[in-house]
């Protein structure tokens, strides 16, 4: 070592030694490392460097002084790099796949509870499901006669249903993209939310769902006898949101500007 600088020679995390050795300054840093590794390898990689044991944090003098005993700088140091990722992570604004398939405007996306599927209604009144894997169409379901602007998975994933701007509400087969019995009909106007009874809350009575709409109220329905066995109706305006709680109470959101709470002991037994 001589005139503050120093002969080193760059070593990648295999043991492969990147062209002949340099002198370089003792005050070069990190930054200053990186810009030379990268020049000899042609790339534009982020690398750490190590010194033996120690990290180049700083200036390469600093990691030499926390080892002054074990080094000598009589001969080329070593200085090894390896990249600070091991998986390369591609820009989040990279577009990795397009799926057409809907003749009009996408209103609504849900995935499925084991994130394998994905079903989304439209303006062209159909609900498709896609096969997230394979990133390809898997059904097309044709039901509703209108806008469809609501989809809700069950949480067993067995069922899909929909909702649309006519007011019916249909429900699926995923895996095999067909109507598991009649439409359900009742409201008056759209429906747009939609709210399945928790698994742990379901009994030997029946599978059912609740539906909210812009015509105030809210019916619960039992699917496999595609009847509607209450309406839930104190609102004053649109229903915006319902959720069906672990207590088997359903909370409904209005643009009366108020949340209401439903117990149903009578309607769905426990």
């Amino acid at each position: 070592m001589a005139d503050g600088k120093v002969f080193v020679r760059f070593v990648s995390s295999e043991g492969v030694e990147s062209g002949a050795p340099l002198e370089i300054p003792l005050t070069v840093c990190t930054a200053q490392l990186q810009v030379i590794v990268n020049a000899l390898l042609n790339t534009t990689e982020k690398y750490q460097f190590h010194v033996s044991d120690y990290e180049v944090t700083d200036t390469l003098e600093k990691t030499l002084n926390l080892q002054s005993d074990t080094i000598s700088t009589e001969k080329a140091i070593e200085i090894r790099y390896e990249p600070q990722a091991v998986f390369r992570v591609r820009a989040v604004t990279r577009c990795s796949s397009t799926v057409p398939g809907h003749a009009e405007a996408l209103i609504n996306a849900s995935f499925s509870h084991d994130g394998t599927q994905l079903a989304s209604g439209s303006g062209d009144a159909t609900v498709r499901f896609w096969d997230l894997t394979t990133e390809s169409p898997l059904h097309v379901c044709k039901g509703h006669k209108q806008w469809v602007l609501v989809t809700a998975w069950h949480p067993s994933g067995l069922f899909l249903a929909s909702g649309c701007k006519k007011g019916d509400v249909c429900v699926w087969d995923p895996k095999t993209g067909k109507q598991k019995g009649k439409v359900l009909s009742g409201h008056k106007k759209y429906v747009g939310t939609l709210a399945w009874q928790p698994l742990h809350c379901a009994t030997e009575n029946g599978t059912f769902l609740a539906s909210g709409s812009k015509d105030n109220t809210i019916k619960v329905w039992e699917i496999t006898r595609g009847q509607c066995t209450v309406t839930l109706s104190s609102h004053t305006q649109g229903i915006t949101a319902i959720r069906w709680s672990g207590d088997n109470l359903i909370y409904s959101a209005s643009q009366d500007r108020t949340i209401k709470v439903w117990r149903l002991k009578h309607t769905v037994h426990q």
